[in-house]
């Protein structure tokens, strides 16, 4: 699938049950978040933004910020759309959002998941340290990753 039509919005309530549906659909070894941990997400006043094609929820992206940082609670595209730059573009989305507030920014990544651990190193994140067996129940390690605050 192309890019091109992609379009980045806020993350509407009524995506949920997409949000969810996408989940199960990458994350079946895993545990996927449910609707209501977007519910809570949403509400928790975090900063969640979707990818739409043509109307059609594709991807999503969501940034917890406190006072002092910012975590990528999460980043998703579907598999058709994988590869296209959506999930460049979503990351691009919530660093902005952290620079914005002059935060450092922090996540956690499959150990095994190299196109994101690129696309991560290549937007100045460093590897911090390891989580074994921090996805559940699989038991994958993830990588901690950082990136410092953008004060430009």
């Amino acid at each position: 699938m192309s890019a091109g039509t992609v379009t980045i919005a806020p993350l509407r309530h009524e995506d949920v049950p997409r949000c969810a549906e996408i989940e199960h659909e990458l994350f079946p070894g895993d545990d996927p978040w449910s609707e209501d941990a977007f519910r809570s997400e949403l509400a928790n006043g975090n900063f969640y933004v979707g990818a739409y094609d043509g109307g059609v929820l594709i991807g999503y992206a969501g940034l917890g910020l406190t006072d002092f940082e910012s975590s990528v609670h999460t980043i998703a595209v579907t598999k058709g759309y994988q590869g296209s730059g959506v999930g460049k573009t979503l990351l691009r989305t919530l660093l902005a959002k952290a620079d914005e507030a002059e935060l450092p920014v922090f996540l956690e990544v499959r150990t095994d998941n190299v196109p994101a651990i690129n696309l991560y190193l290549a937007h100045g994140f460093e590897h911090l340290g390891l989580r074994r067996r921090y996805y559940q129940p699989s038991g994958a390690d993830a990588y901690t990753m950082g990136r410092p605050a953008n004060r430009d």
